[in-house]
């Protein structure tokens, strides 16, 4: 699908990525939305299978299975078996893609990615890699909740975002856009009526997991799930686990313990109350101010007490 006014040539180039998998019903939302904008050129190079929750993590010692996929409206598009970063990590190689994209967008989560829950995220390691190599880049996630989200929400969450997608390439072209970060951006669950951008900082929300001992593999149910349900220990699957202790080998699952949560203009609390979030990240967290007043004046004094043990 070509712009009749510029032939495609002059419009700028999206690479889509995420961590639930090519086949993800929020990534097929993202890529129709950006096609039916008839603005960009569009590459997809995502996991062939879910990766959720894989965070940073690349493949090493062996290679890569890459197979040619049929999306619509893209310039080409592969699944990949490996994780998120290696996605993209190959997608802005020159390897896969003739040419290098403007921006990668990686998303549409099914699921938030806020506070230290951002470390564990396949999503965002996905935009990370591409920061890593100074190319523009965005993780989306959608808050959803289950009994109340549908697939559709998805497509919602991808029209909210054309806005600021479209800005972000308009920036590029000009060359202000910054390079020192990448963006995190969470739609809440009633993304429909949702009370418009807001610019947050990273928060410490967290789910506090645990381990269980089960009977089977399948025993435990989905975590991912349960973790959308808002860390109520009450919805947490309680199960038998007798015959898993008669066993040799013994079978634990992660279970979901409670959560913490924080006030303030966090990205986690900013998503409850409706807003959609937008968060500059970097590639790592430096440690509070506090932290390195204590450590400052801390670490002469190892220095000191090492030096008159040593004697």
């Amino acid at each position: 699908m070509e712009n009749e006014a510029d032939g495609g040539g002059n419009r700028p180039t999206i690479m889509v990525t995420n961590d639930d998998g090519i086949d993800a019903p929020g990534l097929q939302a993202l890529v129709r939305a950006l096609v039916s904008t008839n603005r960009f050129q569009l590459l997809v190079c995502a996991p062939d299978s879910e990766k959720s929750a894989v965070s940073h993590s690349i493949t090493w010692r062996h290679a890569l299975s890459v197979k040619r996929m049929d999306i619509d409206g893209t310039l080409a598009s592969y699944g990949v078996s490996g994780t998120p970063a290696d996605c993209t990590s190959l997608g802005i190689s020159g390897e896969l893609f003739p040419t290098v994209p403007d921006l990668v967008i990686s998303g549409i989560n099914k699921g938030n990615n806020c506070g230290y829950h951002i470390v564990y995220s396949g999503t965002v390691a996905g935009a990370r890699e591409a920061f890593f190599y100074d190319i523009p880049a965005i993780s989306i996630s959608y808050d959803w909740s289950m009994g109340k989200s549908k697939d559709d929400d998805f497509t919602l969450a991808a029209q909210a975002c054309l806005p600021i997608i479209g800005a972000i390439l308009a920036d590029i072209k000009n060359k202000t856009y910054p390079t020192n970060c990448f963006l995190n951006i969470d739609l809440p669950t009633n993304v429909e009526n949702h009370k418009g951008y807001k610019l947050t900082k990273q928060g410490k929300t967290f789910f506090k997991l645990g381990w269980k001992q089960v009977a089977s593999e399948a025993e435990g149910g989905n975590l991912l799930s349960t973790m959308a349900m808002e860390a109520n220990p009450s919805l947490t699957p309680k199960t038998d686990d007798a015959n898993a202790k008669s066993e040799e080998r013994l079978l634990f699952k992660r279970d979901l313990k409670g959560s913490q949560t924080e006030d303030g203009e966090t990205d986690h609390n900013s998503l409850k109350e409706g807003y959609i979030t937008v968060t500059p990240l970097g590639a790592l967290s430096n440690a509070e101010i506090d932290s390195q007043k204590y450590f400052k004046e801390w670490l002469p004094i190892v220095a000191e007490r090492f030096s008159s043990s040593a004697l």
